[in-house]
């Protein structure tokens, strides 16, 4: 049973390879956006599949998030996703995500995930290069 109010807290150390720069969101050398979203996604991942069932996985659906602070290559910068509501059904869960680096916080917002058959769901994909 998905227990509201589970938290996972990911963390990295800001390198090159994660500005905004490097990825082409943006033309400093500054911790990208999508590396931010990308952390914070992996924490709501994370945390959800503690509570899955062997072949069961999750994938996101909607991503609602504010990049508030830059932060510098070098530094530490963390996600936190907790569980904040599960759907009726019981396949989509909300998550609320934030950002932090050592300064502070920098970024926060909303997540949702859909509970899936891993293997159906790759099957499904695939299904469209008509193999």
């Amino acid at each position: 049973m998905i227990v509201i109010g589970t938290k996972c807290q990911l963390e990295e150390t800001v390198t090159p390879e994660l500005t905004a720069a490097n990825v082409g969101s943006g033309a400093l050398p500054v911790f990208g956006t999508p590396y931010m979203s990308a952390l914070m996604e992996n924490a709501a991942m994370t945390v959800l599949q503690s509570f899955l069932e062997e072949g069961q996985g999750s994938v996101g659906t909607h991503l609602d998030i504010s990049h508030d602070a830059p932060t510098p290559i070098g530094m530490k910068v963390w996600a936190e996703a907790e569980i904040t509501a599960i759907s009726e059904n019981g396949k989509m869960v909300d998550f609320a995500v934030k950002a932090w680096d050592e300064k502070g916080p920098i970024g926060s917002g909303t997540h949702t995930r859909a509970i899936i058959n891993a293997q159906r769901f790759l099957d499904k994909c695939n299904a469209k290069l008509g193999k």
